[in-house]
């Protein structure tokens, strides 16, 4: 990124610089920097800093520095990296006109030429009534209570879609059929009493949830300890490899 700042700047030497560069060619720069593009001396005042070999240049360029407004207060280096990036911004500030968009609406040429999508799902609204309607319609299909951000209820369908209209769940319908009783949660005692039979039930409700994200997690567990011992489990040789004898 360095070395791309400076390029952009066209400067000669760009790809010289880094770390371990010269520091007599690292102070060549930040004259060059002070002279081509951020002119916050004079002519007259950038003497001290163009004479690179006086013993005093240091202490000229931390002047320097504080003059620019340079918050860095670490290294050199970082000091000089504060320099070329405030050097792009007052390069970018001074051809502003060549980057900006008109303000009659019309657009200066691209450079980076324009790619169109052939994805449907990229040219519709989201935010249309069309849309909007489309989402009821599915939810009723499905009998999925509807939120009243529709963005959450299209989320519920899809949900519900990979859940349980997948190929393998179209195919074995009977899989999905939930077994044995149900669990009569919403008569058993949770351990706390909000005060309200609504609030309540809500608690039970989002422990459910709970459960089954847990529930979830661990079936994920036990398939990656599955997938890890079948391939330890199993180990393959090269017996061309060894030799016996030695």
């Amino acid at each position: 990124m360095f070395k791309r700042k400076l390029k952009a700047l066209k400067y000669e030497f760009w790809d010289q610089v880094n770390g371990k560069a010269d520091p007599e060619h690292l102070k060549k720069l930040v004259v060059w920097l002070e002279d081509q593009k951020i002119r916050h001396y004079t002519v007259q005042d950038r003497a001290p800093l163009r004479d690179i070999n006086n013993q005093e240049w240091e202490k000229v360029f931390e002047k320097y520095i504080l003059d620019v407004g340079c918050p860095v207060t670490t290294t050199s280096l970082d000091k000089l990296e504060w320099l070329v990036g405030l050097a792009v911004r007052l390069e970018f500030e001074n051809k502003l006109e060549k980057y900006q968009i008109k303000r009659d609406g019309e657009k200066t040429d691209a450079v980076v030429p324009s790619v169109k999508s052939t994805n449907p799902l990229d040219n519709l609204d989201f935010t249309s009534n069309e849309f909007k309607e489309g989402v009821q319609s599915i939810a009723k299909l499905l009998k999925i209570a509807q939120h009243p951000n529709h963005l959450i209820t299209l989320e519920a369908c899809s949900k519900y879609v990979a859940a349980r209209l997948n190929p393998a769940a179209l195919k074995n319908p009977r899989s999905l059929t939930i077994k044995g009783t149900p669990f009569p949660i919403m008569e058993t005692e949770m351990g706390f009493d909000m005060g309200d039979k609504v609030l309540n039930n809500t608690a039970k409700a989002l422990n459910l949830l709970y459960i089954q994200d847990l529930r979830n997690l661990q079936t994920s567990i036990n398939e990656a300890i599955v997938a890890v011992q079948n391939i330890t489990a199993n180990p393959k040789t090269d017996t061309k490899a060894g030799r016996v004898g030695i």
